[in-house]
């Protein structure tokens, strides 16, 4: 019962349930289906009134109950119902009822008021004379709001509705419940079945029983008055009395006849003052479609005229009009010039909508084609494309009539579509190449913006000399344009090429872009500047620096109608929230980012990428492939150049980590040659450090040396802080893993000395996930150099920690403990697994002796990180942290012995491996993580499940309260 409803109730309920009160007379009014009958059964099960009699009165059907009288001395509810049907003889009877009503009893009348024989009076002429002692009220049920509409929909159709769905059918239906229900039927209904989009909601048709009510009264009227409901109908939606007159044809008398009489009779309403339409507007296609198609056409016609007249013009619905009339020349003009005020505006989207429509029309004049298709592709490059977008386009630059310049244009723009919209890299980057070549005599200006696209690094393929040269050719062709805002083009490539180089110049072109321009084009290209010399900034690790470009890139691509550099904006964002360890909210803003982008994926794919990192480091080793895979919407190929090789990164992290080293070492192989390929050496960071150790135990050390080596020779002098913090990881990494095959102290050593060095460097950024997984590795060697080492079948690989002994009862100590997993290098995902690693870290069998001095720094350095992965959620992280502390510290002094009882509760390692099962993780991964035995983690997670009462390890995660 919603609020509105519970107040009509109260006063009914407070006099049945007590005899003493005065009667009380409640009028209901609404339309039809508005929920007056369901209203009256409500009140009908009031609860607590048991003893009152319930009489039903439905009036013009069988005349009403057959002794009224007999119900006069007890208390009576009396329930009337469609009394606009009741003729004079049954409203009198009415009438002598509620003038009777006596303390204890009430009535609820219900009605219609547009179909009132007298407006007004629901009881007839003249007005009742009610008692002194009689409360007489009215209430009129309101409409369903969206979210009362939305939980409607969940009822009655197995989909979940966007949120446009649910708006369009509260818009569709006014409201009126009704309406909704028979609505929601029919799409319940729909073959193939309703997948919840707003576009199925207006294809659904109009309900049958709608349809038939509002016929029904368009009929009523005499034929000469019907034209100003067919009048409605054509404009579809609420329109002023003179424009709503000169639509229908009929003069200003006879026009306001037929208004009158149209409102009388309910077949058009006043929805708003002054405003005359249908009230429920999915009325208006059930009578469009019954005007005679001339009639409509001329209909249209005359609609077409009044809207022109207005200020400012509605250009795409004069444009509508003119198509339905038939007058070809004039819908192609209002076409244009809606597309245009619609781009001008920003809003870029409907421009798109509008364009393709028109422009897939058969039969279009190719004079109009060719002024129509270069809106289309400005509007789709700006704002956001749909495949269809480039289908058309496709099709039209393949038309041989077509201008030079114009082909040329379309081309460039298909290119940017296919290139930053779609992943569609070769075809994009030869469509662009094209375009420059056509457009550099005839439009020197479009082709400098072909040729600083074909300047970005970002895309797979040509290397950066090639790119160096693009960026020239279009400096020179921008200087002999004089074009504005081709030069800004330009200076924005020239900022985002520098920058993504590690240029210091970078900062000053930056500034050098003209943020503040009033011209719109001008300003789309700067908002494009800022914005990718920011996200290129971010990839260097400039986190503080690259906030203020973000932010002014951000406001000026609102301020300039260009929504998709905003969606550019908000994938660096998530970006640098991953690496700043912003971490509190990010899986719902990355989901909710790819959830809106559903058609257009490759827009999302930083959202992709981040939320398949954040798996990892949670331990949802499943969800974190699938989300590093793009969820299989695209290859991770088509990837740009920096995400590709960070996405890259974490899947090999995740291929060690299930021991699968050769095809880790593969995987590193092919993507190193991807970033070498290219040249633009910071992109190496999140992905040198996982190659270096993925090449490294599958026994391929040249290769991970020449990584090392390439990689420092790439970077040089370059101010790229995460590089360089990601270069000394690379090195620390290279020297731990061949510690074993040297002087296994010093070589432990001088790996521990370089951790700390990139640990502090990351700290500077900050990383403080990266930092704590390299302050990690730092500790590891620590402790494996300070502790009595050996080799043998229990030695683990880099991480430097073997198998726990496991005294539990029905377990031998260590008895089938995997060797433990590879060290953890970065932030793309979690530790990886045991391997085969010829040369291994050798790793202690006890805990080390207490007498090396740098022991307790080590082992202080670790529950640090365990502190660290914790905070920030990093659940994975911190049980291998735990664990590895756990092989280190000495017994507690104190305790008794055995271990302490936790009969009834979950001990504290029974904790840790039920939350890691829930994450996701195997058995065997589970125990490459704590450095137990399967066999042991298997007698975990069977306590856990027998103290938890779970049936399942889904079951589980229920019973702790949730995965992770």
């Amino acid at each position: 019962m919603n609020e509105t409803r519970g107040s009509a109730l109260r006063p009914l309920a407070r006099v049945l349930t007590d005899g003493r009160t005065g009667p009380v007379l409640l009028f209901v009014e609404g339309a039809a289906g508005t929920g007056k009958s369901h209203l009256l059964q409500e009140l009908a099960d009031l609860p607590g009134t048991a003893e009152t009699v319930r009489v039903r009165w439905r009036c013009g059907t069988d005349g009403g109950p057959p002794d009224e009288d007999a119900h006069r001395r007890v208390p009576t509810l009396w329930l009337v119902d469609d009394v606009h049907r009741a003729d004079e003889a049954e409203l009198r009877r009415l009438r002598r009822v509620l003038e009777a009503l006596e303390p204890g009893s009430a009535a609820a009348v219900a009605y219609r008021p547009e179909e009132l024989p007298a407006p007004g009076l629901p009881l007839g002429a003249p007005p009742l004379t009610y008692p002194s002692r009689l409360t007489v009220l009215r209430h009129r049920p309101a409409p369903w709001d969206e979210e009362r509409v939305r939980r409607a929909a969940a009822e009655a159709l197995e989909a979940d509705c966007t949120d446009e769905a649910v708006r369009r059918l509260r818009e569709l239906t006014g409201g009126v419940p009704r309406v909704v229900v028979d609505l929601l039927a029919v799409l319940g209904e729909r073959h193939p079945p309703f997948t919840g989009t707003a576009a199925e909601v207006e294809a659904a048709g109009v309900p049958a029983r709608l349809a038939e009510l509002v016929l029904s009264r368009t009929h009523a009227l005499p034929p000469a008055h019907r034209p100003v409901v067919w009048a409605a109908a054509v404009l579809g939606e609420p329109a002023g009395r003179d424009e709503l007159i000169a639509v229908s044809g009929l003069g200003a008398a006879a026009g306001g006849d037929a208004l009158l009489r149209a409102l009388e009779t309910a077949a058009l309403a006043e929805p708003a003052e002054g405003r005359y339409g249908f009230a429920v507007p999915l009325a208006a296609p059930a009578v469009r479609a019954c005007v005679p198609g001339p009639v409509r056409q001329d209909l249209h016609g005359r609609a077409a005229r009044a809207l022109g007249r207005r200020q400012p013009v509605p250009w795409a619905d004069v444009a509508e009009h003119h198509r339905a009339a038939g007058d070809t020349r004039r819908w192609l003009g209002a076409v244009e010039r809606a597309a245009e005020s619609a781009a001008a505006s920003g809003r870029h989207e409907q421009a798109v909508a509008l364009l393709e429509r028109t422009l897939a029309t058969p039969g279009l004049p190719p004079r109009s084609r060719a002024r129509l298709a270069p809106l289309l592709a400005r509007s789709a490059v700006t704002g956001l494309r749909s495949d269809r977008t480039v289908e058309v386009l496709a099709q039209i630059v393949r038309d041989a009539s077509l201008p030079p310049a114009v082909r040329g244009e379309l081309r460039l723009d298909l290119g940017l579509m296919l290139c930053n919209q779609m992943g569609r890299f070769p075809e994009g980057w030869r469509m662009l190449e094209i375009a420059a070549a056509e457009l550099r005599e005839v439009r020197p200006g479009l082709a400098a913006r072909a040729m600083t696209a074909l300047s970005s690094p970002y895309w797979p393929g040509s290397s950066l000399d090639v790119h160096r040269r693009w960026l020239a050719e279009a400096t020179a062709a921008a200087d002999v344009s004089g074009d504005e805002p081709m030069r800004t083009a330009v200076l924005a490539g020239r900022a985002g090429l520098a920058m993504s180089c590690a240029d210091p110049g970078a900062w000053e072109l930056a500034k050098e872009l003209p943020a503040e321009d009033t011209d719109p084009a001008c300003a789309r290209q700067a908002a494009r500047g800022l914005c990718n010399t920011a996200d290129f900034a971010v990839w260097l690790g400039f986190y503080e620096r690259a906030e203020d470009l973000l932010a002014a890139g951000s406001d000026l691509s609102a301020r300039s109608g260009a929504p998709y550099m905003e969606y550019n904006a908000l994938g660096t964002r998530l970006l640098q929230e991953w690496w700043t360890g912003r971490w509190p909210g990010l899986a719902e803003r990355c989901e909710d980012f790819v959830a809106a982008t559903a058609d257009m994926p490759f827009i999302a794919s930083d959202a992709y990428v981040v939320r398949g990192l954040l798996a990892v480091a949670q331990g949802d080793w499943g969800e974190a492939m699938s989300w590093l895979s793009q969820r299989g919407t695209f290859g991770t190929e088509k990837l740009p150049v920096p995400l590709g090789a960070t996405a890259a990164g974490g899947m090999i992290r995740l291929a060690l980590a299930r021991q699968e080293v050769e095809a880790a070492a593969e995987q590193a192989r092919a993507a190193w040659a991807v970033v070498a390929g290219k040249g633009v050496w910071p992109w190496a960071a999140e992905l040198a450090p996982w190659a270096v150790e993925a090449l490294s135990r599958a026994g391929d050390g040249a290769a991970a040396h020449a990584v090392v080596r390439d990689f420092s020779r790439g970077l040089g002098r370059s101010d790229a802080p995460a590089a360089r913090a990601a270069l000394i990881w690379s090195r620390a990494v290279l020297a731990e893993t061949e510690a074993p095959d040297r002087e296994p102290r010093d070589g432990l050593l001088r790996a521990a000395e370089l951790y700390r060095q990139a640990a502090a460097a990351y700290a500077e950024l900050p990383r403080p996930y990266t930092r704590a997984l390299t302050a990690e590795g730092a500790a590891r060697c620590v402790l494996a150099a300070d502790s009595d080492v050996g080799t043998g079948p229990d030695a683990g690989s880099v991480t430097g920690a073997g198998a726990e002994p496991d005294t539990e009862p029905g377990t031998g100590a260590g008895s089938g403990a995997s060797p433990v997993p590879a060290a953890d290098h970065g932030d793309t995902t979690a530790s990886p697994a045991p391997t085969s690693n010829p040369n291994p870290t050798p790793i202690p069998d006890s805990a080390p002796a207490p007498d090396h001095p740098a022991t307790p720094a080590a082992i202080a350095e670790l529950e640090d990180c365990a502190r660290s992965f914790t905070e920030l959620g990093a659940v994975w992280d911190a049980a291998r942290a735990r664990a590895l502390l756990r092989t280190r510290l000495p017994a507690r002094k104190g305790r008794p012995p055995g271990r302490p009882s936790h009969a009834d509760e979950l001990s504290p390692r029974e904790a840790e491996v039920a939350q890691l099962a829930v994450s996701g993780l195997t058995n065997r991964e589970i125990a490459a993580t704590l450095h137990l035995s399967p066999r042991t983690v298997e007698q975990h997670i069977a306590r856990a499940m027998r103290k938890t009462g779970a049936l399942s390890r889904r079951d589980l995660a229920h019973r702790l309260g949730g995965t992770p």
